[in-house]
């Protein structure tokens, strides 16, 4: 025969992304936001975002070594945790509460599970939550241009929508907050790559933002659709870590339930709940939900035959 047919099993078609790929564009896409950061809050936030990306790293490369597991640290997805865990802290954090962040993060939320694609929450959301819960007070004070300030929810919060800043300050970044969630405009830039990439859809985040921003705005929450968008840390949830493959479901169907549900408990907490934003705890309560979204979305085999009796 001229011609061999090699006969093996599905899936015949692959995709030219691998995880190395994928992370890369994901940190690529990061970059603008991290940018920003470092811009508007100085030297201490680009030292707080290199000691997460090196903390992360080593703490996977040790983990490994002494489990006797493969070197997994070339897929680059330690260090897309640690740049997100630090876009998700004050630049005025204590380096060791960061580095403890990245710890947990690696291997309670991400190796205990099994590693990479085994995790069942977000992991630098999770370290985020530990830190909120065991550093309520750094994790909670901001600064700008060296004084202390405190952020738009925060004000909107309070009452103080008065004192908000103007829309072009929160669009450029130039207000209080994490590193890598105050400028809505490297965020939004980040997602365009990500989108022209073709690493995430745009299902999750436009159902997340709308839902969230209808219901704070059907609640009456004093500062306006605008604010609520482009305030806290929606746009850098709703791109980058609601999107996460691992924790999120697989079907269009499913991801859009995910999303809703996603923006429904962001509203809730920022209206009622006892803290400003609600992004970080909204997913990761959502990442719960997410095998029951899965069962109960996933479609109909060709040529399935249902059981009676």
């Amino acid at each position: 025969m001229e011609r061999l047919l090699v006969v093996s099993s599905s899936p015949h078609i692959h995709s030219p992304l691998d995880t190395p790929r994928i992370m890369g564009y994901v940190l690529a896409a990061l970059a603008p936001a991290g940018l920003c950061g470092i811009y508007f809050f100085g030297l201490r936030a680009a030292v707080v975002i290199a000691v997460c990306i090196a903390a992360s790293v080593l703490t996977e490369y040790l983990w490994t070594r002494c489990t006797n597991r493969p070197n997994t640290i070339a897929d680059l997805s330690a260090a897309v945790t640690g740049l997100l865990i630090a876009y998700n802290v004050p630049p005025s954090i204590p380096l060791w509460m960061a580095i403890v962040g990245c710890v947990f993060a690696i291997i309670v939320v991400k190796e205990f599970f099994g590693g990479l694609g085994c995790n069942i929450v977000n992991p630098a959301l999770a370290a985020r939550a530990m830190m909120l819960t065991s550093w309520p007070v750094p994790m909670t004070s901001w600064t700008l241009d060296g004084v202390s300030s405190a952020t738009p929810l925060a004000l909107i919060k309070t009452g103080a929508a008065d004192k908000l800043p103007s829309v072009t300050d929160m669009f450029i970044g130039h207000i209080g907050g994490c590193i890598g969630e105050t400028s809505s405009a490297a965020l939004l830039l980040g997602f365009v790559i990500l989108l022209y990439a073709k690493i995430i859809k745009w299902h999750i985040p436009v159902v997340y933002v709308a839902v969230a921003t209808a219901l704070c705005t059907i609640f009456g929450r004093s500062a306006g659709p605008v604010y609520e968008v482009l305030a806290g840390g929606l746009l850098l949830g709703s791109i980058f870590m609601a999107t996460d493959y691992t924790t999120t479901p697989i079907t269009v169907r499913g991801q859009v339930i995910f999303a809703a549900g996603c923006g429904v408990l962001t509203a809730l907490i920022r209206t009622f709940g006892g803290y400003p934003e609600g992004v970080s705890y909204s997913i990761l309560i959502m990442n719960l939900f997410v095998p029951l979204i899965d069962r109960a979305t996933k479609p109909h085999i060709f040529g399935e035959v249902k059981k009676h009796g």
